[in-house]
């Protein structure tokens, strides 16, 4: 005769309830440098579609809980630029597909979100949230576009700010106006210190647009904010600007990724032809990252390896 054993409904539940709770307790972020919808990326949206730039992405982007882009040109029908050398635009129809690639979040903080001026910041806030996607490092006036924005997910919790620490050409500061975050290290040290004593649980990363363009080494001044940063309680710093690679550095056991390079760009120079993407995986115990690298081809990226930093 067979002997059937039985494991008590309680008991089952008991371990599909820790499995689960398992899962819920990490939060997968991923990271991308540079977005660029215009110029030549534009020509090779009217060639090939928009969906064909993120072709071989999106199936990566879907296993993330949060994707993080830096949108380098604002979002607007609008015709209003400002007076600087490089001007981009963005058109609201390609949104939908951002988004259906698995883009979840755009940091705004750079030195082009302005380039449709004021109202071409107000617009491309609000085509985002239309969307469904969450833009960080801009907002209504300096208090709201410097407020971090918090992705949970089961008991973590992690809180991104964003800011633009390179001058804006031809850009006059207004605190009190649709802009971008400027604040400064010191500012940004004191921001995170004060979310420390609210939120003593809470990851913080700090998104830069920072650097020398195309330096493949981060300045000095860099580091020293970063450090800084980190003393006063961030765990992750993501930079980008430099439209290149630059060093990943360990500090006091947080992450540093001075600059990602370029993610989707219309570069001639074969430097900025490459990038990074950088993954954190946040849980109770504590972050994981690792690192994903490209080759962009005709504005497109292809992942080629990943690197694992455990």
């Amino acid at each position: 005769m067979k002997k059937y054993f039985t494991v008590p409904v309680v008991s089952l539940l008991s371990c599909l309830f820790l499995l689960s709770s398992c899962a819920e307790d990490e939060l997968n972020i991923c990271f991308t440098g540079d977005l660029l919808l215009d110029r030549g990326v534009r020509e090779q949206i009217e060639k090939r579609g928009i969906d064909k730039l993120f072709e071989n992405v999106s199936p990566l982007f879907s296993t993330y809980d949060a994707v993080v882009v830096n949108l380098e040109c604002p979002v607007t029908e609008r015709n209003t630029p400002i007076n600087k050398r490089y001007i981009f635009r963005a058109e609201p129809e390609y949104l939908p597909s951002l988004k259906k690639s698995g883009i979840t979040h755009a940091a705004l903080a750079n030195n082009h979100t302005n380039d449709q001026n004021r109202d071409g910041i107000e617009d491309t806030y609000n085509h985002l949230k239309t969307n469904g996607i969450v833009p960080i490092g801009a907002g209504a006036n300096e208090t709201e576009a410097c407020r971090p924005v918090f992705i949970n997910k089961g008991k973590v919790k992690v809180a991104l700010f964003n800011s633009v620490l390179i001058p804006l050409e031809n850009w006059v500061y207004l605190s009190d106006v649709y802009g971008v975050c400027q604040a400064s290290p010191d500012e940004l040290c004191e921001k995170i210190h004060n979310l420390r004593t609210v939120e003593k649980d809470c990851y913080v990363v700090v998104v830069l647009h920072w650097g020398a363009e195309y330096a493949v080494a981060p300045l000095p001044e860099q580091r020293y904010a970063a450090h800084k940063m980190v003393d006063a309680g961030a765990d992750a710093i993501i930079g980008h600007h430099p439209h290149v690679v630059q060093p990943i550095e360990m500090y006091n056991g947080k992450y540093i990724f001075y600059s990602l390079g370029n993610f989707i760009f219309d570069s001639k120079r074969k430097i900025a032809n490459t990038g990074i993407l950088a993954s954190l995986s946040f849980s109770k115990t504590g972050i994981k990252g690792k690192q994903y690298d490209y080759e962009i081809k005709r504005c497109v990226p292809i992942v080629e390896n990943v690197k694992n930093f455990d």
